[in-house]
């Protein structure tokens, strides 16, 4: 049973084309992650709310899976793979312990994850309002179908993590949606945001047995969303 998460945000940047990325990602590095017991599936996601970085993968696993001889063995990069990263302009790999979810688990990938990253300074009280508070709010949403919470075991990024999985983009026009993340903006000060990033990406393509496979029907690169408050503007991360 799934009970961690590999989140990794990358950047391919001006030294690395589009196609030689892709081709790296989903027919190296992506599928040889596969091949770990306990690593059953991965997911590619890429952003539709115009920032950086533009690719999410998301790998749920068996936390024990990345202590493996096998998972060791492929952080020793093949030349090909290290000549890639150097080049990259941003790789920001997380690992995440599941603490919930709620809503209907499917195989099949959302078509949108809504990512929500926090720190404060009473983390356990954050995390109960998030679960009693936020997540029913936002469960309220058309197009909402699942909430998964993790608490970050490795990586810089705000200790707590919701990945919302959406059907569809009509959720950021709707007043509930406005509501829920306005809460962000108006907590006292025990429950006080100190770091927040939040991101909305949408499907790309599936690894599975070795090989990706793309979504059936691309979403146009230029599709955007409603504008997010200013209060949970998404951080950046250089390098």
């Amino acid at each position: 049973m799934d009970d961690g998460l590999l989140f990794v945000l990358s950047e391919p940047g001006g030294r690395v084309p589009d196609s030689e990325f892709h081709h790296w990602y989903d027919l190296e590095h992506a599928p040889a992650r596969l091949t770990v017991p306990g690593i059953n599936r991965g997911h590619r996601y890429r952003a539709t709310d115009g920032i950086r970085p533009t690719w999410l993968a998301l790998y749920p696993l068996c936390l024990n899976a990345l202590d493996s001889p096998r998972y060791r063995a492929l952080r020793t990069r093949t030349s090909y793979e290290q000549d890639i990263v150097v080049r990259l302009e941003i790789l920001d790999r997380r690992v995440y312990r599941q603490t919930s979810a709620t809503g209907h688990a499917s195989e099949r990938a959302p078509k949108h994850v809504l990512t929500v990253a926090l720190s404060g300074r009473d983390i356990p009280a954050l995390e109960a309002w998030y679960h009693e508070a936020h997540v029913p709010a936002l469960g309220r949403l058309p197009g909402w179908q699942r909430t998964s919470c993790y608490q970050l075991l490795s990586g810089v990024a705000p200790r707590l993590l919701a990945v919302h999985e959406l059907s569809g983009l009509v959720a950021h026009s709707a007043d509930i949606y406005r509501r829920a993340l306005g809460g962000l903006c108006q907590l006292g000060p025990r429950l006080a945001v100190t770091e927040k990033e939040l991101r909305l990406f949408t499907y790309h393509n599936t690894v599975q047995s070795g090989t990706c496979h793309p979504a059936s029907t691309p979403v146009p690169l230029g599709i955007m969303v409603s504008p997010l408050p200013r209060c949970v503007a998404a951080r950046r991360i250089n390098g």
